[in-house]
């Protein structure tokens, strides 16, 4: 080899490297600022509405959303069909946006009441100028790093395109239904409002069973690259899927909340999409045994019982609110079993204080936050001078809210600021969760013992 050609060699590899570099810091970047627009109303407040915002800065909005899933499959787990895909389509939809975009930026919440108009000033805390400042920023660093996906490899691959339905449809937008209902004109009694124990509710526990046992057939023959690529996917689309709650709170209001500090992520399941995710990410033991032990018990219970008709307002069942409720927790169970069904991480009962231990800071946290955002309410108001009438309950891992079928007295309480937390209450809220999580895991060991004997049967048979 002549030292023209190795010269040209090693050019060719420090070029790819700092492309590689380069990718994954802007991929990050552009990530970053994603998710700080899911905190402004107008990020998903246009889905349910795409004969007043129109329908091709709609779609725009929806394929830089499949983005957000291409893009890291693309650049961190090196999916060159993610990549044909998003060089191909990406640049000419986020232009389109660019162009496009009527009145976007100027969307407001109206204040009918004193109560909403006080909500708004804590909604409404990122200003017009840095929405839009964000939003083209966003675009800028999504144009960067298809022209670097591009630089790094122009080939493209037809057989890429069959991807880009189903990442259309793991990052839809669950709101965009509510464009052929109007959710006021549906009586409370009809057949498509979600009760607990109704059809609806059936299918959802069909539904978490189907995906769970689907996705298991499906890995199990992958190899572990594939198999680290797809959970990857389930977790970016989980993530997506989970933060689309952040705009619909500050604009349409999500399930009983309306402010941001909904969004604090101290219930128990948002806690576990991270916690899972980052599992997968990391492939990390102790966070595959929070999953197991804790998550996945939490997930698959709350399924069970769907919360109190008088907690929660699913809507109908293509409502935002159940199609967000039900595929953000099948995504959490799935990726909370699936390590342990595909035989990454085998799960042990000495694994089990760590999990106890984290649950139980996390209920002390949960149970001060409520505490601390509940006294903090009683200083806020209008500019007029209005106070809230009503308290602020935001219920963190339901340690405000009794989910219980019966009172717990307030024998022994403590006092954080001007919130008294019931400690009789929290402690047995603790026991019963860790009830739960033992009462799964022991469904768990059984079902193993049941399938090695149906195993070992058949191979004696053969």
């Amino acid at each position: 080899m002549t030292f023209i050609a190795r010269y040209t060699i090693i050019i060719g590899m420090e070029r790819k490297k700092q492309i590689d570099i380069s990718l994954k810091v802007l991929t990050g970047a552009s990530l970053a600022v994603a998710l700080m627009l899911t905190f402004t109303v107008s990020d998903y407040y246009i889905f349910n509405r795409i004969s007043e915002f129109g329908f091709f800065f709609c779609l725009s909005q929806w394929v830089k959303k499949a983005g957000l899933l291409l893009l890291p499959l693309a650049v961190y787990y090196g999916k060159k069909s993610c990549a044909d895909i998003a060089k191909c389509v990406l640049p000419p939809f986020v232009i389109l946006s660019c162009c496009i975009f009527g009145g976007f930026f100027d969307i407001t919440k109206p204040a009918l009441t004193p109560q909403q108009e006080i909500y708004n000033l804590i909604n409404l805390f990122i200003p017009k100028a840095a929405n839009i400042t964000m939003f083209f920023l966003h675009n800028a660093l999504t144009l960067a790093v298809c022209a670097l996906l591009f630089a790094r490899d122009y080939k493209i691959a037809p057989r890429s395109f069959l991807y880009l339905a189903p990442a259309m449809l793991l990052t839809v937008p669950l709101n965009i239904f509510e464009n052929f209902f109007d959710i006021s004109e549906i009586p409370q009694n009809s057949f498509l409002r979600f009760k607990n124990f109704s059809v609806w509710h059936f299918a959802a526990l069909a539904a978490l069973v189907g995906v769970t046992v689907g996705a298991y057939y499906f890995l199990r023959g992958k190899n572990e690259k594939n198999k680290d690529s797809f959970l990857g996917a389930i977790a970016i689309a989980l993530l997506i899927q989970y933060h689309s709650k952040d705009s619909m709170l500050l604009g349409d209001g999500y399930n009983v909340y309306d402010t941001i500090t909904a969004v604090v992520p101290l219930f128990i399941c948002n806690i576990g999409v991270y916690i899972a995710s980052v599992s997968v990410f990391a492939k990390n033991k102790i966070l595959y045994a929070i999953s197991f032990f804790v998550h996945a018990a939490g997930a698959v219970s709350v399924f069970v019982y769907f919360g109190r008709d008088d907690m929660s307002n699913f809507g109908i069942f293509c409502s935002y609110s159940f199609l967000y409720f039900c595929i953000t927790h099948v995504g959490l169970f799935v990726l909370s079993v699936m390590p342990t069904a595909l035989g990454r991480y085998k799960f042990k009962y000495r694994d089990c204080l760590i999990p106890l231990g984290y649950y139980f800071g996390v209920i002390i946290i949960a149970a001060v936050s409520s505490a601390l955002v509940t006294s903090a309410a009683e200083t806020w108001h209008t500019p007029s001078g209005v106070y809230l009438d009503t308290p602020v309950l935001p219920n963190y891992a339901f340690t405000q809210l009794n989910p219980f079928p019966f009172t717990v007295p307030p024998v022994w309480t403590i006092t954080v600021w001007n919130y008294d937390l019931n400690c009789i209450y929290l402690l047995g809220l603790y026991a019963v969760y860790v009830a739960i999580f033992f009462a799964f895991n022991g469904f768990y060991y059984a079902f193993l013992a049941v399938r090695k004997k149906i195993l070992a049967k058949k191979t004696a048979q053969i």
